[in-house]
């Protein structure tokens, strides 16, 4: 028997062992051995580190994974946030902490003050318990929609995402990821009010509150059209269920309201804290260097990347293949609340962001895509080449975008 075919009876082995296990146990296993395959790959990397901007060359792990928003996240935890915006010579607001929500450093200062633990330390730990508490919620939510074993499928595709490996660095991914399973593990399960507080902390760890906001709001609108409309006698796209009652529409009604206030509240506490009413978006913008104009960016990247006339029709290119995979049979088998997350998600992302490098760690919220992946072949092949194609696109993402090179005209591609 040759070493291939002795590593793939090990992991059939281990497999069938795993399969009497509790699923939580099985989540847990699956996520911690990913996180153990990233923390090799960055291992690799930090031995390979030249002069960068934070440490000595070759640094270790542990300061190897602190380093590019692990620093500015370890500033508002130190400092705080500025009550005066910093201006450049020309009046232009220089980068600054408003840009980092406030929930991932307000436990990590908790954390630090009730057990000594340093800043970074105890921002890494945050981010590894969240990653692996998120995994578990996600496999839960998974599991509304599909099987037992594609449900673990999916978990794993998510554990082993090329960016996967942010969810154990101090950043706010993790913590992020967590609450936003969570909110939509409520959604799905029409617990609306009990919805609105994890909304709250979700929406104050990442930008992730504007489409949130815009996927129940059309999932209102949705509700209410299945409840009133013409076609209220007709099974709904979410599988058949049956419309809400006058109950569950008013609360899903405040769970809308709820999540707009919940979208707006870290910009009105960053215009209260400065006095400047755009002092949040001034703040984002220090890093496009530019001001915020909504669709733009992709076209200027676009053109930037393929030329004047391909650079125009690329954002149309991906627009159209995007909604290409969305109408995908894996992807409606996902449900409404799913598809819709995804779609507005996409739909922010289209209208606010700059593409760039950091544009793949911000594709994570679109997870439950992970489980249409899965869905879609329940080959034992497919499923296993998805997880090697990843896991070598982690070392990519890794040695491409988080080990710091100097570019020619100075500073690196975030990651």
């Amino acid at each position: 028997m040759g070493p291939t075919a002795r590593l793939s009876r090990v992991v059939s082995d281990a497999g069938a062992r795993m399969a009497g296990w509790p699923w939580w146990l099985q989540v847990a296993v699956a996520f911690v051995v990913a996180r153990l395959v990233s923390a090799c790959i960055f291992m690799a990397a930090a031995v390979q580190q030249g002069t960068n901007p934070w440490f000595a060359p070759a640094p270790d792990y542990w300061n190897f994974i602190t380093i590019w928003d692990g620093r500015w996240y370890q500033e508002a935890v130190d400092d705080g946030y500025p009550t005066v915006l910093p201006i450049d010579q020309n009046g232009v607001v220089k980068e600054n902490a408003w840009a980092f929500y406030p929930l991932f450093p307000f436990l990590a200062r908790g954390l630090s003050a009730v057990t000594g633990l340093g800043t970074l330390p105890a921002l890494t730990a945050i981010a590894m318990v969240a990653g692996l508490a998120a995994a578990l919620v996600i496999h839960q939510l998974f599991r509304e929609v599909a099987g037992r074993r594609t449900a673990m499928w999916g978990v794993i595709f998510v554990s082993t995402f090329p960016v996967s490996p942010i969810l154990q660095v101090p950043y706010a991914e993790s913590l992020n990821l967590l609450l936003l399973a969570a909110s939509l593990l409520l959604v799905v399960r029409r617990h609306y009010l009990a919805a609105i507080p994890v909304v709250f902390l979700m929406a104050l760890s990442r930008p992730a509150g504007v489409p949130f906001a815009a996927m129940v709001g059309l999932l209102f609108l949705w509700q209410l059209w299945q409840r009133f409309g013409p076609a209220r006698n007709v099974q709904g796209i979410s599988g058949g269920n049956q419309p809400l009652s006058t109950r569950s529409l008013l609360s899903l009604g405040a769970l809308v309201g709820a999540t707009c206030i919940a979208a707006l509240a870290w910009p009105a506490i960053a215009w209260a804290a400065t006095g400047d009413p755009a002092a949040y978006t001034r703040t984002e913008t220090a890093w496009r260097g530019h001001d915020l104009v909504p669709f733009k960016p992709w076209f200027d990247t676009g053109r930037m990347l393929f030329g004047p006339v391909l650079g125009v029709l690329a954002p149309f290119v991906f627009t159209a293949l995007f909604v290409l995979v969305m109408i995908s049979r894996p992807v409606r088998a996902l449900g409404t609340e799913l598809r819709l997350w995804c779609a507005c998600y996409m739909g922010y992302l289209l209208v606010f962001l700059h593409p760039q490098t950091s544009t793949f760690r911000m594709l994570l919220p679109l997870f439950p895509l992970a489980l249409a992946t899965a869905m879609l072949s329940r080959s034992k092949a497919y499923r296993g080449t998805v997880v090697v194609m990843f896991i070598l696109l982690q070392i990519v993402w890794v040695v491409w975008l988080w080990a710091w090179a100097p570019l020619p005209g100075g500073g690196d591609y975030p990651p």
